[in-house]
């Protein structure tokens, strides 16, 4: 543990500041006399400081590597395992904290001889976001940061956006780096998310922003990073073997030999990374690269005129260069391919610049532009792109107790090229696209036409059939998608049934036009087919992915739908419907949908857009979606359908969770005589103002959890309690009377008690305590949604508890005081005062535009939707005492 000063312990008592270490090298910097580089770890959301020991302890281990001549200190912030992805109010807390620790680590070097002068940050979740929040400090100097590495973080929007804060403070984040990307540009960040695995962050929010002012920005797929090529979850990101590695490995290329820091040099930091996390070439990375080299060594010289060939070799003593002409092929092929199953890091192809008859005088090294791909390293030449070349040259060094293969081939970029249309959206998998290649070479590319939205998704069925039951290499199939690095590879054997996902993290840009491909990198004796079909299950999947944070609006619509039937059929019928048939009837996606979609059609018009704006009405959240092409109309459907379905088995467990608590609590405690009251008295006066000073001086969502438990327990479990009781007694009397003669003088008591409760509950009471029933049961539905979206606030509260007694700030404290109030006369009402009420036709119809407006504004802003139910339920309040 670092020791902070007195002034930032005191401001921040719950965050810490530690180093890692391990062994010998933790003992020998117990005194903090550090010589390395600075790291600092920032954890995400509800995650561990301890997290950095993956990033330290592999770190540690590459410098024992190279004996100490480079090391990096690895410093790791505890932030109290805050729930920040769904309380926004201490991300700012934070992001102060991180800018304080930064000054303390870099005075920990004060006089040294190599002192840093920036740190590099590694963040996890919502870490990496904190990160790029120091940037907004007024005071911070962003020449404190050089590098900046992030883990699944959401960029974009947050997960859920719970609360204002958390919005208002991506706000700021994104809007200052779209505004100040000129400041940014010494500042080189590389984002990594974790693919289809992590389900809690899809990688589209995990995409940093596109700025033509600022390239020193790199966005990746974990499924595309060389040496790694598969998805991750949110947490196994961390620590991820190959992630690591991949980071680690840069870390150390990173380094300036003359200052012993990472360098300052942002076009070198940028191939590093790209070096490492786009295209690997097989190669260790050289900052300069010599331009030309001379071919030396006792090998022997072969050349080869054949536009196919292969060569396989185990145990050769003898080193041999093979030359390819280029003069003779120019004219035939557009293009050259070779790939290789050594997978050292030695160069091994080369274009010759001079020769003589023999041997090859000056060439340049053509290894860079090799790929490096599972279990072989390729490399595609496009011959019009080196005209001065007039030799490929392959060297064969000795090979001892190793065998690999070489394979060459020249072949026209169109021949190698095929077409594929992908099937319709809504043709559910019952239609195919298919295509036979009977490989003669040994690539193939695919393209995948009209594959550009994010709510298509696929399956591609590969089956490879061969000619010989000889030994072959695996065929590799690569899904590329060209303008982002999110692809995805697959190794398969030869001959194989292959089935392989295809479908996008973020939807094609409108100013790109290029195609997604499958590039097969085939065995040439194989005939391969390729199937591709719509997936239904993958497109519901999609939608779940991009659109699951939305649900709760969707739920909450459903039932206020069925919340304003219910006052409808009191006006029309004088009585409530059941909550079910309620829902069934009301809950109807074409009273909400087509209203929002004209509005987004018509904000494309610039007078629309004016009006709007002059009414100062926030943005649809339909629209902001649509401009990043991650909406259209029948989504909005599918949601609705998906909400109605939650509504109507959450009204299915309410009513059932209601009778087992009601039989319980009935065990426990005998009912009162169901009888009205004063809605207003001076102790539910007195109540209200109890939970007004608990939401003021502790947590506004505490302050609902009470007034919510205290709501259920005294009207919809009390009436059931109450029926259970009556309808008891009276299954009682009735077995009283058959055995009268009996059993008279023994149940005369029973009798007597039985007849007095059905004296005091008429019929017409009867009914009326049913309505209210059916009423505070709908009520209770909405109210647990409004308990359960300020749920994080109040656990964020309870961990904090021993720091602060108030919630500061607090998302949900005038919240916590209008409901007090609402509740508090709701449970002592019934629905005899509603139906006389003037104001209850206008309560029976705010329902719809408010469910209309909760659609239209809260899918992007969660924290939105218990305003619209207060405002509906505060109305029914007025039809109480109005």
């Amino acid at each position: 543990k670092i020791k902070l000063p007195k002034k930032t312990a005191r401001r921040y008592p719950a965050y810490e500041l530690y180093l890692y270490g391990e062994g010998n090298y933790a003992e020998e910097n117990k005194n903090l006399l550090l010589t390395g580089i600075p790291v600092l770890f920032l954890p995400g959301n509800a995650g561990s400081y301890k997290q950095v020991r993956s990033l330290g302890s592999i770190a540690l281990r590459k410098a024992e590597d190279v004996d100490f001549k480079y090391h990096f200190n690895f410093f790791s912030v505890n932030f109290n395992e805050e729930l920040v992805a769904l309380y926004g109010g201490s991300l700012q807390r934070q992001t102060k904290f991180v800018h304080e620790c930064i000054k303390v680590i870099l005075k920990l070097y004060r006089d040294r001889e190599f002192a840093p002068t920036s740190v590099a940050i590694v963040g996890h979740s919502m870490g990496g976001l904190v990160a790029r929040a120091l940037l907004t400090l007024k005071n911070f100097k962003p020449e404190l940061i050089n590098l900046l590495i992030t883990q699944a973080t959401p960029h974009v929007a947050p997960v859920m956006p719970l609360d204002k804060y958390l919005t208002d403070f991506y706000t700021a984040v994104n809007n200052h780096w779209i505004l100040k990307a000129q400041d940014l540009r010494n500042l080189t960040t590389l984002s990594v998310a974790g693919g289809f695995r992590d389900y809690q962050v899809r990688s589209g929010l995990a995409f940093l922003p596109r700025l033509s002012q600022h390239d020193s920005a790199l966005s990746v797929v974990s499924s595309a990073v060389p040496r790694a090529w598969a998805s991750t979850d949110h947490l196994s990101i961390v620590w991820c073997k190959e992630l690591i590695l991949a980071t680690i490995r840069a870390f150390f290329d990173l380094i300036d030999e003359n200052t012993r820091q990472i360098t300052e040099d942002p076009k070198k930091r940028m191939s590093v990374l790209n070096h490492h996390f786009v295209r690997h070439p097989a190669k260790m990375f050289e900052e300069n690269p010599e331009a030309f080299t001379e071919l030396t060594g006792a090998f022997m010289w072969i050349t080869v005129k054949a536009s196919k060939w292969t060569y396989s070799v185990y145990n050769d003593s003898d080193g041999k260069y093979f030359t390819f002409p280029l003069a003779s092929h120019r004219k035939s092929y557009s293009h050259v391919y070779c790939e290789n199953s050594m997978l050292d890091t030695s160069s091994w192809i080369y274009g010759c610049m001079k020769n003589n008859s023999s041997m090859c005088l000056e060439a340049t090294d053509l290894s860079w532009r090799a790929e490096l791909l599972p279990a072989t390293k390729v490399v595609i030449l496009k011959l019009q792109d080196y005209p001065s070349l007039s030799h490929i040259v392959i060297q064969v060094p000795p090979t001892v107790g190793n065998k690999y293969t070489l394979d060459c081939e020249f072949f026209k970029e169109d021949s190698r090229t095929v077409q594929l249309p992908v099937t319709h959206l809504f043709s559910f998998g019952l239609s195919s696209s298919k295509i036979l290649l009977n490989s003669t070479g040994l690539l193939y590319n695919v393209q995948l036409q009209h594959f550009n939205q994010i709510y298509q998704a696929f399956k591609i069925y590969i089956e490879s059939h061969c000619q010989s039951l000889k030994e072959r290499k695996p065929s590799v199939y690569r899904l590329h998608i060209p303008w982002s690095h999110e692809d995805s590879i697959t190794v398969a054997k030869a001959p194989s049934f292959t089935e392989i996902s295809a479908k996008l993290h973020i939807a094609q840009p409108q100013n790109d036009n290029r195609v997604p491909e499958l590039n097969i990198y085939s065995s040439s004796d194989c005939q391969y087919e390729v199937i591709l079909k719509t997936s239904l299950l993958q497109i519901l999947g999609q939608i779940i992915r991009f659109h699951a944070g939305a649900f709760p609006v969707y739920v909450v619509s459903n039932i206020l739908l069925t919340y304003g039937g219910q006052l409808s059929t009191l006006i029309s019928t004088g009585q409530c419907s059941d909550f079910s048939l309620e829902l069934v009837r009301t809950a109807k996606p074409y009273k909400v949908e087509p209203l929002i979609s004209i509005v987004v059609f018509l904000q494309g018009f610039h007078w629309f857009r004016g009006i709007w704006e002059s009414l100062s009405l926030p943005e649809v959240d339909a629209a902001v979606l649509s401009s990043q092409d991650a909406w259209f109309p029948l989504v909005s459907l599918i949601l609705f359908l998906f909400g109605t379905g939650i509504a109507y088995w959450s009204g299915v467990f309410f009513s059932t969770s209601l009778r087992l608590i009601s039989s319980l609590w009935l065990a426990l405690i005998r009912p009162t005589v169901l009888q009205k009251d004063k809605l207003i008295t001076p102790r539910r006066f007195c109540g209200v103002l109890s939970l007004a000073l608990v939401s003021w001086t502790t947590c506004g969502a505490f302050a609902v959890l009470i007034i919510y438990l205290q709501y259920l327990f005294k009207k919809p479990v009390h009436v059931f309690m109450t029926f259970t009781f009556y309808f008891q007694g009276l299954d009682r009397s009735k077995e009283t009377s058959q055995n009268s003669s009996i059993h008279t003088i023994k149940n005369q008591s029973l009798m007597d008690s039985t007849s007095k409760a059905t004296q005091s509950l008429s019929n017409n009471t009867i009914a009326e305590a049913v309505n209210s029933l059916k009423m505070h049961v709908t009520i209770l539905n909405l109210f647990t949604w409004i308990v359960l979206l300020n749920l994080p606030s109040l656990i964020y509260w309870l961990k904090n508890l021993r720091y602060n007694v108030r919630l500061d700030p607090d998302p949900c404290r005038s919240t916590a005081i209008v409901l007090a109030c609402i509740l508090e006369i709701l449970m002592n009402s019934s629905t005899s005062e509603v139906k006389s009420s003037k104001l209850l036709k206008i309560a029976s119809k705010v329902p719809l535009p408010l469910s209309v407006a909760m659609l239209a504004f809260g899918r992007m802003h969660l924290y939105k939707v218990p305003h619209f139910v207060t405002l509906s339920l505060l109305l029914h309040v007025l039809c109480c005492v109005v």
